[in-house]
């Protein structure tokens, strides 16, 4: 059983560890959660930082921990070397901007299909357009849904109605 003690502060040669209790005669110190005591090379390697003789193996841990980091660090600026191409040429997602909205543009939208006799799922298909983006115009959530400026268009020509801002 452990004998659990701050230590004695002697030399380590002769004593029990003071993990386990066993008796092996080569004791070194070790930095056991916070406590620094005298334990058998077992208890070292499973339990603690040395200074001892073991002390290598936590200094080698730590430069393999440092060396691994900088490898990891390397792949990271590699990858993004690598990935970073397609923004020479820009962005996708510019092609088919949404412009600037009037305000309530959703009740004109409403009001100019209503006023066509439709309902949303025909004018989509009149327009050969998605019914979710046209609900998301007429419910004024443009932006939120991601519609694009081509639906805007679409339906600014169809229903004869203004809906971007400044012309």
């Amino acid at each position: 059983m452990a004998k659990y003690s701050t230590g004695s502060g002697g030399d380590s040669a002769g004593g029990s560890c003071e993990l386990c209790g066993s008796d092996s005669g080569d004791l070194q110190t070790a930095n056991v959660a916070g406590a620094s005591l005298q334990v058998c090379d077992s208890c070292a390697r499973d339990h603690g930082e040395t200074d001892g003789p073991a002390g290598g193996d936590s200094s080698r841990d730590d430069q393999n921990r440092k060396r691994k980091a900088a490898q990891n660090a390397a792949k990271i600026q590699d990858t993004q070397k690598a990935d970073s191409s397609h923004w020479e040429d820009g962005a996708d997602y510019d092609d088919d901007q949404l412009p600037y909205l009037v305000s309530k543009y959703g009740e004109r939208v409403t009001e100019a299909r209503q006023d066509e006799g439709l309902q949303t799922g025909e004018l989509a298909e009149e327009l050969d357009l998605d019914e979710a983006d046209i609900l998301a115009v007429e419910q004024g959530r443009a932006t939120q849904a991601n519609v694009g400026g081509s639906v805007i268009k679409a339906l600014e020509e169809y229903l004869d109605i203004d809906l971007v801002e400044s012309r």
